[in-house]
């Protein structure tokens, strides 16, 4: 176990999740810089304390310098396209920013002798709809969407980079992520979604009956979960961070109204085509192996994250 402190790389150290990542990192006297191309993140969401590089890891020949120039000895690799409807849509744009990208990362790093990576995974988007739930990481993952081949992709080449580079690697599996910053601007956070719309006044929309469900997990716990997988330095794999419980979209629309005194009618659009209707990961081996587990239960997390959204989005 490392506790001294270590030059660390955050990618997408701006984003929802990496901000929060970078603040504990710091918060744990780390010395972390951050690559991020501002695409969806924000600069004011980066730790005054962390150094930050306005940069695209497309650009494979600016990331190779900053790398060689700091010499992280641990990346924690964020940065991503996250939107899967997107994935759909343009899979060549998906195949660059996401997998291209990362595997010139990964090269990057066994050149410049980094130590350990943690790779930020996806779990509903490679397991898929299925019966077997909570979903544990043996189970065999056929992702339906270029996003969900990308994550997997990553993961089976650190699996090379480990077995014949040595490059020590954590793969955190994520469920749905949710919390203080995360973009409501887009089509995937359902929950900051909700909570700006409402703020304003205006009813929210559940796509279908709303009985989809997934695992929703708030941003402390996958923080603590990213400090895990730095702790257990040498421990090398894939493990689920989640909560092993299903919310539906309904569940979370009337969790949100109470904060709104039940003002909003439960209104229902169209289905969007294809939606994967259940998702819930199995943390067991991340709290056998990691000593992890998640801490904060929806009903604290839906109070803090509206307290946020009231604050900046009203």
């Amino acid at each position: 176990m490392k506790k001294k402190s270590q030059k660390i790389l955050v990618t997408g150290g701006a984003g929802f999740i990496g901000s929060h990542l970078v603040d504990a990192l710091v918060a744990k006297k780390h010395r972390v810089f951050v690559i991020d191309n501002l695409s969806t993140g924000f600069k004011k969401n980066v730790n005054p304390k962390a150094k930050f590089y306005k940069a695209d890891l497309t650009n494979h020949t600016l990331t190779e310098k900053i790398i060689k120039k700091e010499k992280p000895a641990v990346i924690f690799h964020l940065a991503a396209q996250i939107d899967v409807r997107k994935s759909v849509a343009d899979p060549l744009f998906e195949s660059k920013n996401n997998v291209l990208a990362s595997v010139n990362l990964i090269e990057t790093a066994l050149r410049n002798k980094v130590r350990k990576f943690i790779f930020s995974s996806t779990g509903g988007a490679l397991y898929g709809d299925t019966h077997v739930r909570p979903t544990p990481e043996a189970f065999e993952p056929w992702p339906v969407s270029p996003y969900g081949i990308g994550k997997l992709t990553i993961e089976k080449y650190l699996h090379y980079a480990w077995k014949i580079h040595g490059l020590n690697f954590t793969a955190l599996r994520y469920p749905n992520v949710y919390g203080p910053r995360q973009n409501p601007f887009g089509e995937v956070n359902v929950i900051a979604i909700f909570l700006r719309r409402m703020l304003q006044g205006k009813q929210p929309i559940i796509n279908g009956n709303g009985t989809q469900t997934r695992d929703y997990i708030y941003i402390d716990d996958i923080t603590s979960a990213n400090l895990k997988a730095l702790e257990k330095f040498d421990k090398v794999g894939i493990y689920n961070a989640s909560t092993a419980k299903e919310k539906s979209v309904n569940d979370i629309f009337r969790e949100i109204n109470k904060h709104f005194s039940g003002k909003f009618k439960e209104f229902h659009g169209p289905a969007k085509p294809g939606e994967q209707k259940t998702s819930c990961l199995s943390f067991k081996k991340t709290k056998k192996e990691l000593g992890w587990s998640p801490k904060v239960d929806f009903r604290t997390g839906i109070r803090k994250t509206f307290e946020w959204f009231k604050k900046n989005h009203a």
